[in-house]
C-alpha cells in the first residue's frame, strides 16, 4: 500500500526496512528487485509523484509505503522511519547530495546498511571509508562494459583474480567452459530464455538414455548403436534454441589497430586544413617547383647531404647567398642555375611557412580555447557514441582506453561529460540539427558502430534507424528501458543489439544492500548474469551445505571456491559434497533471484 498523506510519515509503524531514496529509472528497477526477489518491505522517498517513475513505484505490490518530500533531508529521513530502518538505497541526486544524505543517516542509525549512488568513483571509494556500514556504487560504472562490448559485437567480461569471465553462445563455446547458464535462447522472443534453470543432478542424463532405449541399452551386439524409436509425441523432442556458457579469458582482449593505418588515418587528417581547392592548387605548385629546384641543386652538386642542408636553409629563408666578390674571385657556391634554384625554394618558403604557422596554432590552441575537436578526414573504423551523460562518457572512455577510435555526439552544450571526453583527444559534434546533418558530421559512412546512450528512449531509437538508414552495415547498440521496446527492436532490426542501464545496475545495488558483493554484470541478451563473492561467516545459513544444495534448486552456479585454510581460488572444484565451513569463500554466477535465495540462506541463521 502507499501513504495516504504525501510528505507524511507512513500511516503503520514499521521497522526492519528498506529505504530507496529516488523516482528515476534505477530506483524503480531496485525497488522491483527488494520487493519481488528478497521479499523485503520497502519504503521509496520520492521528489514529485507525478514525475519520472513515481507512478509507477506507487502501483508496485509490496511497497509499504511511498512517501514525497522535495529532497533528503533530516525531516524526510525521520518521515521514513531511518531509526528502525536496515538498509538505505540514495540513488538519485548529484554526488555532493548523496553524500550529504548518507552521513546523515548514519546520525540517526548508526548501524544501517548504506548504499549510495556516486559517478566520482574515486571520492566515493574515500566516502566509504566515513562510513560505518556503506557501499559506494555507479550505475553508469556497471553498465558502460555492456554497452562498449556490445558495440564491438563482443560479450563484456568481469575479472576474477586475473581471469576475465564472459559469455560465450552457440559455436563460440569451447570444451573448457565453466558452466553452461542459458538454454532454449531465441532472439525473437526473449522470454522464452532459461537462465541458469534447475539442475537435475550428474545422473540425469544417464536416467534419462535408460527410459528411452529400456533395460537392454541403446547398443546392439557388434557394437553398433540402436537408433531410438520414433514418436510423435512433442515433449519428447530435443528443445530448440541456442545456448550460452560462462566461460574464463586470460588477458582481457583489446582492439589493437596497426601503426600504418593509424599513419595512413593522420596523414587523411591532414587535409582539413587544405580545403579550399585554390589553397590546394597554391601549396602544390609551390611543392612541385621546390622538387624541380632541388634536382637542379642536387645535379649541380652531387651530394644529396649538401643538397638537403641547402635546401631546408633556403626553405627557412637563412640560405647564404653568393657575394659579388666570391663571383668575380671565382669562390661563389654554384653558378647562374643554383642560385635561381635556391631563389625558387626561398620564395616558395614564404608560401609554406604561414600555413604551417597557422596548423600549428590551430593544433596547440584547439584544446586551449576549450572547444571540442570535430572529426577529422582520417577517422576510420570508429564508434558513435551518441549522448554524453554519465553512461556514454564511461562508454567512450572505456572504448578510448580499448584503441578504439571514438566520435562523440551531444545536443546539450553543458552536458558534464564534454569535458571529459575532450581531455581524452576524443571529437566531439555539438549542435541540435538533425540527426542526419549531426551524423554526417560525425563520418557515418565510415563507421563501425553507434551506441545511443541518451536518457530518453525514443531519441535513442530515432538516432540508432538513422543511423541504419545513413549506413545499411553499421551495428547499433541502443539504451531501452521498456521489456517489450527492445523485443519489438530485435525483431526488427538484425546486428543491434539493446542494454538498460537500471536493468543491468539494479541487482548490483540490491546485492550490495543487502551486504553482497558483486563482482560485476554480465549480459546475457536482455538478461542479466551476476558474478558474486560470499564468504561463509559464522552463524551463516551457508555452513554445511554443498554444490548440490546451492545448485540444484537453480539460478545459481558456484564457479570457484577458496577454502578457509587460505590458497587461491579453485575454479570448477570437482568435489560436489564437500560442505561449506566458516572462513570459507565461494564465487557463485547467479540470477537475480538466485542471488536473493542465497541472501535469504546466508542469513537465516543469524
Amino acid at each position: 500500500m502507499t501513504s495516504e498523506g504525501w510528505g507524511t510519515p507512513p500511516v503503520e509503524p514499521i521497522s526492519q526496512h528498506y529505504i530507496v531514496c529516488g523516482g528515476n529509472a534505477l530506483a524503480h528497477r531496485l525497488v522491483l528487485e527488494l520487493v519481488e526477489h528478497y521479499e523485503v518491505p520497502v519504503v521509496v522517498l520520492v521528489a514529485d509523484r507525478t514525475r519520472d517513475h513515481a507512478p509507477q513505484i506507487e502501483q508496485l505490490a509490496g511497497v509499504a509505503a511511498v512517501v514525497e518530500y522535495a529532497s533528503v533531508t533530516e525531516e524526510a529521513l525521520r518521515a521514513v522511519s531511518i531509526g528502525t530502518a536496515r538498509g538505505l538505497a540514495l540513488v538519485e541526486g548529484s554526488d555532493q547530495e548523496n553524500i550529504h544524505a548518507a552521513l546523515s543517516a548514519q546520525n540517526h542509525n548508526p548501524d544501517i546498511r548504506i548504499v549510495f549512488r556516486m559517478f566520482n568513483q574515486r571520492l566515493g571509494e574515500n566516502i566509504e571509508r566515513l562510513l560505518k556500514n556503506g557501499a559506494a556504487l555507479s550505475g553508469s560504472a556497471t553498465a558502460a562494459p555492456a554497452f562498449a562490448s556490445a558495440a564491438l559485437d563482443r560479450p563484456n567480461s568481469v575479472e576474477i583474480e586475473g581471469r576475465y569471465l564472459h559469455i560465450a553462445f552457440d559455436d563460440d563455446i569451447t570444451s573448457d567452459r565453466i558452466c553452461v547458464v542459458a538454454d532454449q535462447i531465441d532472439r525473437q522472443d526473449l522470454g522464452r530464455i532459461r537462465l541458469l534453470p534447475e539442475q537435475q543432478g550428474d545422473s540425469a542424463e544417464f536416467v534419462r538414455l535408460a527410459s528411452e532405449f529400456g533395460g537392454d541399452g541403446p547398443i546392439r551386439p557388434g557394437g553398433v548403436r540402436r537408433e531410438p524409436a520414433p514418436t510423435d509425441d512433442p515433449a519428447a523432442a530435443p528443445e530448440p534454441g541456442g545456448r550460452a556458457a560462462l566461460q574464463v579469458l586470460r588477458i582481457e582482449p583489446r582492439e589493437p589497430i596497426d601503426w600504418m593505418r593509424r599513419l595512413r588515418w593522420r596523414l587523411l587528417d591532414t587535409m582539413r586544413f587544405f580545403t579550399s581547392a585554390r589553397m590546394r592548387l597554391v601549396l602544390l605548385t609551390a611543392l612541385a617547383a621546390v622538387l624541380l629546384a632541388f634536382g637542379v641543386l642536387w645535379y649541380l652538386n652531387r651530394n644529396f647531404g649538401w643538397t638537403v642542408y641547402i635546401a631546408l636553409l633556403d626553405l627557412a629563408g637563412a640560405a647564404q647567398p653568393d657575394q659579388l666578390a666570391d663571383i668575380s674571385a671565382g669562390t661563389g657556391t654554384g653558378g647562374f642555375w643554383q642560385r635561381v634554384a635556391q631563389v625558387v625554394i626561398t620564395i616558395c618558403g614564404i608560401t609554406f611557412a604561414p600555413v604551417a604557422t597557422a596548423i600549428a596554432v590551430e593544433v596547440l590552441g584547439s584544446g586551449r580555447r576549450g572547444q571540442p575537436r570535430n572529426p577529422g578526414a582520417g577517422t576510420r573504423d570508429h564508434v558513435i557514441v551518441v549522448g554524453l551523460g554519465n553512461v556514454g562518457t564511461r562508454v567512450a572512455a572505456q572504448l578510448h582506453d580499448m584503441g578504439v577510435p571514438v566520435v562523440c555526439m551531444e545536443r546539450d552544450p553543458q552536458a558534464r561529460g564534454i569535458a571529459a571526453v575532450r581531455a581524452l583527444g576524443i571529437p566531439v559534434v555539438m549542435g541540435d540539427g538533425p540527426f542526419e546533418q549531426q551524423l554526417r558530421r560525425a563520418r557515418l559512412k565510415h563507421s563501425r558502430a553507434l551506441v545511443a546512450v541518451s536518457g530518453d528512449d525514443a531519441t535513442n531509437l530515432e538516432a540508432a534507424l538513422e543511423a541504419r538508414h545513413g549506413n545499411p552495415e553499421i551495428r547499433v547498440v541502443v539504451r531501452l528501458f521498456e521489456d517489450d521496446f527492445a523485443g519489438h527492436f530485435y525483431k526488427t532490426l538484425d546486428n543491434a543489439a539493446s542494454r538498460s542501464v537500471s536493468y543491468l545496475a539494479a541487482p548490483a545495488f540490491a546485492a550490495a544492500l543487502m551486504g553482497r558483493e558483486v563482482r560485476g554484470t554480465l549480459s546475457v541478451l536482455r538478461h542479466v548474469l551476476l558474478i558474486a563473492e560470499l564468504k561463509v561467516e559464522d552463524g551463516s545459513g551457508l555452513i554445511g551445505l554443498n554444490r548440490h544444495d546451492l545448485e540444484d534448486p537453480g539460478g545459481v552456479r558456484v564457479i570457484a571456491v577458496r577454502f578457509a585454510h587460505g590458497g587461491q581460488l579453485q575454479w570448477n572444484f570437482p568435489d560436489r559434497t564437500r560442505r561449506l565451513a566458516p572462513g570459507d569463500q565461494i564465487v557463485v554466477a547467479a540470477t537475480r533471484s538466485g542471488l536473493a535465495r542465497l541472501n535469504t540462506v546466508a542469513v537465516e541463521e543469524d
